[in-house]
């Protein structure tokens, strides 16, 4: 008797009070893969923008009632989150929507040049090229007043720390991702800001050579000079000038270290 008594389901309007005593933002799951469903909703906002850098998710005890899942899931589907560079778990914090790709891929690409697996400092040279001639044009077509105060500051920078190669490279760093975000194309600033690691290394090896830093102020103030000027042509030219001399002094470089 008393078992049956249990097994009696809930009366509907307590049923009902029981679902809707909070709001839910995510779909109960039913499968056995539960953690992974659990981290696609989240993903999916996240890459929909709905959830912004910055954003604190709801804790795990609120995320496990609106999945209708174990904790244990949930912890499971913000690692899964963390290890994609979407997330961050900050103990005592809780966990926070973060922009970790650009981290991540910088992780892997600086991984692969270690073991060998993506060619030499000539290979970057190739690969930028490639790309920053165009990224040069469209800054020169679409730069803020803001993104060239950027610019100018970056050279003023590197104009004072000419012996100073630390403070000259994150400076120069720093120019060519104003060029970047000049072009006003989110996807062509995260694969600049992506190798910014790599670029760092290079930089050094141009930093090295007798008149490098010198000479890629020459070519960094006239790439400044047309996107001010607004000339998309001069830019990509500019900037063709410049990766040449670059591709010079890697090679000095690195011939003078064999």
């Amino acid at each position: 008797m008393e078992w049956g008594r249990l097994r009696r389901p809930l009366p509907v309007h307590v049923v009902a009070l029981t679902a809707n005593s909070y709001k839910s933002m995510y779909t109960p799951i039913h499968s056995n893969k539960v953690y992974e469903q659990i981290a696609a909703q989240i993903e999916k906002r996240i890459l929909s923008g709905e959830l912004r850098s910055g954003d604190r998710l709801p804790t795990e005890r609120e995320l496990s009632e609106q999945f209708r899942a174990s904790r244990t899931a949930v912890r499971e589907a913000m690692k899964t989150l963390a290890q994609k560079g979407l997330v961050d778990m900050r103990p005592g914090r809780g966990t926070i929507v973060i922009d970790g790709t650009s981290q991540a891929m910088r992780h892997s690409l600086g991984l692969m040049m270690r073991v060998g697996q993506a060619g030499s400092s000539a290979s970057l040279v190739e690969v930028r090229e490639i790309i920053e001639p165009e990224i040069a044009a469209l800054a020169a077509a679409r730069a803020t007043d803001e993104h060239i105060a950027s610019m100018q500051a970056a050279v003023d920078i590197m104009d004072a720390s000419l012996e100073d190669a630390d403070t000259y490279i994150a400076a120069d760093n720093e120019f060519h991702l104003a060029l970047a975000r000049g072009t006003q194309n989110d996807l062509i600033l995260a694969l600049v800001d992506s190798i910014v690691d790599l670029l760092s290394e290079q930089r050094k090896q141009v930093f090295s050579v007798n008149g490098g830093p010198k000479r890629g102020q020459i070519h960094h103030k006239r790439i400044l000079e047309t996107i001010v000027h607004r000339d998309s042509r001069e830019a990509r030219e500019a900037m063709r000038a410049h990766l040449q001399q670059v591709r010079e002094d890697v090679k000095t470089a690195t011939t003078s270290k064999a």
